[in-house]
């Protein structure tokens, strides 16, 4: 039997970040318990938690796995000349198609993968336009880290979430800025808070887990 709790970390994948790593305890107790076949992501980067899903969830699910990668490849405000981490997205981009091709010869189930280089809330407009209203069973939302755009990721992928499905947002604690000089509007924390008060009767908050990240179910359509 594979060894889980050590893919992908053997397998000669090429990052030059780790955000998500430290997750790990709590995503697998989820991927263990809800088994998701049918996945979306937004922000991809170099697809480090890509290729973990890749591997992982098809283990756990035992069969086949899709997985939908929605990203600019463009990067944030943040990646951009000049900024906190100015990053080379070209490179970033090159390095996720890599290691998505390394998985796919790793994981032990068929993985499709589908590459949506596009804007979030075009990529999600077009899943809901296909008939991929209440599809996904799992829907990682990590792309930009504005309170606008963050907000709209999670009103859309709202639709494409089934009833029981589970939303993780990243960073939520997430700032650019010093402690007490934060900008609202540049931070995760209030859109997430925003759509969770309002969608408080279709959606719970999974007690107890670390708030680096907040997970979430969908209960109600």
């Amino acid at each position: 039997m594979t060894d889980t709790s050590k893919a992908p970390n053997v397998i000669p994948y090429e990052f030059s970040k780790d955000w998500f790593s430290g997750n790990l305890p709590t995503w697998r107790q989820i991927v263990d318990k809800n088994k998701p076949r049918k996945i979306l992501e937004i922000g991809s980067f170099e697809g480090r938690s890509t290729v973990w899903m890749m591997e992982y969830c098809s283990i756990a699910v035992g069969g086949d796995i899709e997985i939908w990668c929605a990203d600019t490849w463009g990067g944030g405000i943040e990646h951009q000349k000049g900024g906190r981490i100015e990053t080379d997205m070209s490179d970033v981009e090159r390095r996720f198609d890599r290691n998505i091709e390394i998985a796919r010869g790793v994981a032990p189930h068929k993985v499709d993968i589908h590459k949506l280089k596009t804007f979030s809330n075009l990529a999600m407009a077009k899943l809901i336009a296909d008939g991929k209203t209440e599809y996904f069973d799992l829907v990682y939302i990590d792309g930009s880290h504005q309170a606008p755009d963050v907000l709209m990721d999670a009103v859309m992928a709202f639709q494409v979430l089934k009833v029981g499905g589970i939303m993780i947002f990243d960073d939520y604690l997430w700032s650019m800025d010093a402690p007490g000089t934060q900008d609202v509007l540049k931070m995760p924390k209030p859109a997430i808070d925003a759509f969770m008060n309002i969608f408080q009767r279709k959606m719970n908050i999974f007690m107890g887990a670390p708030i680096g990240q907040l997970y979430t179910r969908k209960i109600n359509p």
